[in-house]
């Protein structure tokens, strides 16, 4: 019979010559890859060459990566940060926020549309199967590593987390159901409706609507509005899934025929287009970007070390994990054996680093 779990997971997969690799990274490879093969498959009706398979792959992983990372670092560390900018490219030593990630892919998806003259809809219907699978392992990732916890319950499945008091919900498990019940879904409805948009009007708003209910499991800091920053980001994002929602509908029922060059008529753009890398060049920098993916942890930049160092040696002591130890003991992130504190909105010290830690959105 299921019963509460004790979390005793590892989240490094394997340490090559002192490099560690994570679960973590782990998902995002393999989102990457599903991403590549599914655009290979078809990926719908946008009909690409494999040149540009190759091309949409690499634009949207490395705008995922860059945006994850920028996103965390501006919201989540930027006190840190400000003080370190020399470690701001320091990918392994963790740091990717969720909305990030959503808003890279984005910018590469875009950014690939104009370069190669691609109607923006079909790309964002041919790219919203694989972002969902990806948040799905992503939020495995999460589990694995134990850094993101739910509110104390005392469910039959509730997990004993490494950093947190008490048997909480995992609220990363359900958030990764969710997501990969909504690649299931979008595939379903790509079948079914073949307006351009449609299936990213779905994604957009599928994803963040019941995501918003599932983060009240969370333990969440509040800032704003009584809410998390990830918490406003969801409302935001619904709001705006519900707008190209009755937009999707309004196209496939006829009343919206003008897209504002966001549909399916693509005008040529003047001159030629840049040539493209050599094939073997992009499958060089997929595979360089799929290995980069494997050394980025779940966690929080100054708590790698410290938190992993008693059990992979060279997290505390490496040039790759330096040992960061600036901050004040009130700003650090929480002992392994405490419990994540909740602040909330009028507190007059405001939130620390350890506060944000819990809160952060990965």
């Amino acid at each position: 019979m299921l019963g509460p779990y004790t979390h005793r997971i590892d989240p490094v997969l394997l340490d090559v010559g002192g490099v560690h690799l994570w679960w973590y990274g782990l998902g995002f490879a393999l989102g990457f890859l599903e991403l590549h093969l599914f655009l290979r498959r078809g990926g719908g009706p946008l009909r690409l060459s494999p040149r540009e398979v190759w091309s949409l792959s690499l634009f949207v992983a490395a705008g995922v990566l860059v945006g994850g990372r920028a996103l965390e670092i501006a919201f989540d560390e930027w006190p840190f940060y400000r003080e370190h900018l020399h470690l701001v490219p320091a990918w392994w030593l963790g740091g990717m926020a969720t909305h990030g990630l959503l808003l890279g892919g984005t910018l590469g998806a875009v950014l690939f549309a104009r370069r190669y003259r691609k109607p923006v809809l079909l790309v964002a219907d041919a790219l919203a199967v694989p972002a969902a699978f990806l948040l799905g392992v992503g939020r495995i990732g999460n589990f694995i590593d134990g850094q993101i916890v739910g509110a104390v319950t005392d469910v039959r499945w509730a997990v004993k987390f490494p950093d947190a008091e008490g048997f909480r919900h995992p609220v990363v498990l359900y958030d990764g159901a969710k997501n990969l019940l909504l690649a299931a879904y979008l595939l379903h409805v790509g079948r079914m409706n073949r307006t351009p948009g449609a299936v990213a009007a779905r994604f957009v708003f599928w994803y963040a609507f019941p995501r918003f209910f599932l983060d009240l499991f969370r333990d969440y800091p509040t800032h704003r509005l009584a809410l998390g920053t990830g918490q406003t980001l969801n409302i935001v994002m619904a709001a705006l899934g519900a707008a190209v929602l009755y937009r999707s509908r309004l196209r496939r029922m006829g009343r919206l025929t003008r897209t504002g060059g966001w549909g399916v008529a693509v005008r040529a753009g003047r001159g030629r287009r840049p040539a493209d890398a050599p094939l073997a060049a992009q499958r060089l920098a997929f595979a360089g970007l799929l290995a980069l993916c494997l050394t980025i942890p779940s966690n929080w930049t100054q708590d790698v070390p410290r938190r992993y160092g008693a059990r992979h040696a060279g997290l505390e002591h490496s040039w790759l994990y330096p040992r960061i130890d600036t901050a004040p003991p009130s700003a650090r992130p929480p002992e392994r054996a405490g419990a994540p504190r909740v602040v909330h909105e009028g507190s007059a010290a405001g939130p620390s680093t350890a506060e944000r830690a819990v809160e952060r959105d990965r």
